[in-house]
């Protein structure tokens, strides 16, 4: 299941995206935890000291070898420098599952510990002095996109993406490759500006869209939150002395989180669960061409030098049946 926390910068997203991720943990699922923040406070957040998480793995500085295994065998990519951000698979592509030990985690992720279970935490790296000037963010998360276009998930498996801030995810597809897309939302107008901006963006596409409500202190705050979004609204979160030890680096074991936000969580994970019936397959493969046709036209052709539309194989559909080339 993969599942992706948006909000506007300071919303909590990435606080909430932890909780959950701990949350899950400490059921023994299996979890693939990544960064896709511009600002890459999600390691911080699961417990990393700050030179622990300045020096996690960067997928962005591991895209030519994450091109190159995803590419395989498929004969419709001459070579991994004609891949971009929204390559579609094809026949003879490798795909990655949650539980698999690849390349591409030995590169990329890091076991981490939480509770009693063991994640792999994944991040797109920091926007370096090097990328001032010549390079954007989503040349970072180019990389979480590949992953995500090649990832064959099942559902009692679990992909939590901590998105960059606003509606910048909207720039490519990668706001359609979640099961689910937790908006995290505080009780003022500004909070909710960005729930107007990805209704509009996502209503075209089949989103599962839920509303988390955040510092939310009383009933007027829920009432506004309720006003505004409706039904979408989920479920709330109020202040945590347990997510407030934690910011200031002691946190308490992940036991002592308060009833009401432990309740909260479950109610989260029930939420993602029940999506897996939507599940589109086929759908889902013709949005990943969809948009790889866009990116092509716009600037992929161009930067390339290949007609990259050829990259697409119009008779493979991804999906939990998909062959791995031998």
């Amino acid at each position: 299941m993969k599942i992706a926390f948006v909000g506007k910068g300071g919303s909590g997203k990435t606080t909430l995206s932890s909780l959950f991720i701990r949350h899950l943990a400490s059921t023994g699922a299996p979890v693939v935890a990544v960064d896709a923040d511009i600002n890459q406070h999600l390691g911080a957040a699961l417990g990393l000291g700050e030179d622990e998480a300045d020096t996690l793995p960067s997928m962005g500085a591991h895209l030519p070898l994450i091109k190159q295994y995803l590419r395989g065998s498929n004969p419709r990519i001459s070579s991994a420098d004609t891949m971009i951000k929204t390559t579609p698979p094809g026949e003879g592509s490798r795909l990655l599952r949650v539980r698999e030990d690849n390349p591409v985690y030995e590169a990329c992720a890091r076991p981490l510990r939480l509770g009693g279970g063991v994640i792999r935490l994944m991040a797109t790296g920091l926007f370096t002095e090097a990328d001032l000037g010549v390079a954007c963010y989503h040349s970072k998360v180019g990389a979480v996109e590949l992953f995500l276009n090649h990832l064959v998930d099942g559902s009692d498996e679990y992909v939590v993406v901590d998105m960059t801030a606003g509606s910048d995810s909207f720039a490519s597809g990668l706001f359609t490759r979640f099961d689910m897309t937790f908006l995290v939302a505080e009780p003022t107008r500004r909070g909710v500006s960005v729930y107007r901006q990805y209704t509009e963006y996502a209503k075209d596409f089949g989103i599962t869209l839920k509303v988390v409500g955040n510092k939310v202190q009383n009933r007027d705050d829920l009432e506004f939150l309720r006003d505004e979004v409706g039904d979408d609204l989920l479920v709330s979160i109020g202040q945590s002395d347990w997510v407030r030890s934690m910011e200031k680096g002691r946190p308490a074991p992940f036991g002592a989180l308060e009833p009401e936000n432990r309740e909260a969580l479950r109610v989260l994970r029930d939420a993602v669960d029940a999506t897996y019936e939507l599940r589109d397959w086929e759908r889902y493969t013709r949005q990943m061409v969809h948009f790889h046709l866009r990116n092509a036209e716009s600037w992929g052709n161009a930067k390339t030098g290949a007609d990259l539309a050829s990259q697409v194989d119009p008779a493979f559909v991804l999906g939990e049946g998909a062959r791995m080339p031998v």
